[in-house]
C-alpha cells in the first residue's frame, strides 16, 4: 500500500510547530510574520491543510529556515537532487554568502513555479 500523503503533511506540520517553538514565536506572531491567518497556520501545524509552495516560502522566511527544507518535507522537492545542487552552490568559494543565498532562492523559485504549472 502506498504511503498516505497526509502523513507527510502531519510531519511538515510537526516540523513547522517545532521550528516556531525554537524561534520562541506564538502561532499568532508567526501567522502575522508569514502573512497568513492564525486558524490557517494552526491547520497547517496539525497537518490538516497542505500549504502552497508560496506559503511555505513565507513561513520559511518568518522562521529563518530554508524554504528548500520545507519543500522537501512537503514533497515538493526531491531531497537528493535538490541537496546536490544547493550543496554545490554553497561550496563555491568565489561567491559571497549573500550571492549564494540569492542563487538558492532563484533556484527554489523556478522549482516552485514549475511545481505549480
Amino acid at each position: 500500500m502506498p504511503p498516505d500523503p497526509r502523513d507527510a503533511w502531519r510531519e511538515l506540520g510537526n516540523h513547522i510547530r517545532e521550528q516556531r517553538r525554537q524561534a520562541e514565536l506564538s502561532v499568532r506572531k508567526l501567522a502575522d510574520m508569514a502573512g497568513v491567518s492564525n486558524p490557517y497556520l494552526s491547520q497547517i501545524a496539525r497537518g490538516l491543510k497542505r500549504p502552497s509552495a508560496e506559503i511555505l516560502q513565507q513561513l520559511a522566511r518568518a522562521l529563518e529556515v530554508s524554504a528548500e527544507s520545507l519543500y522537501v518535507r512537503a514533497g515538493i522537492l526531491d531531497e537528493e537532487s535538490t541537496s546536490d545542487l544547493v550543496a554545490t552552490i554553497r561550496a563555491q568559494s568565489d561567491l559571497s554568502t549573500d550571492q549564494k543565498q540569492v542563487l538558492i532562492r532563484i533556484y527554489e523559485s523556478f522549482v516552485n513555479e514549475n511545481s505549480n504549472s
